[in-house]
């Protein structure tokens, strides 16, 4: 174990929480942006789509939690 009183901060976690806010901001951004074309198509394909469109943006992030936590992406 690492001794408590030796921990340095790093500049992972805050550059990766901002990183994380402004990456989810212009996602959500992108997919605002494809709300009109999406709108248009019939309501069970639009509910499938913005399900896909909620969850895919969480196929990265436990790679990245991983890399602002130990500085490793895996």
């Amino acid at each position: 174990m690492d001794d408590p009183k030796s921990y340095q901060p790093t500049w992972r976690k805050p550059f990766g929480i901002l990183a994380l806010i402004l990456g989810l901001f212009g996602y959500a951004l992108i997919v605002a942006g494809l709300s009109g074309p999406i709108g248009n198509l019939p309501v069970l394909v639009q509910t499938l789509v913005y399900v896909i469109l909620g969850t895919v943006w969480l196929l990265p992030l436990r790679r990245f939690l991983i890399w602002m936590e130990t500085g490793r992406w895996g």
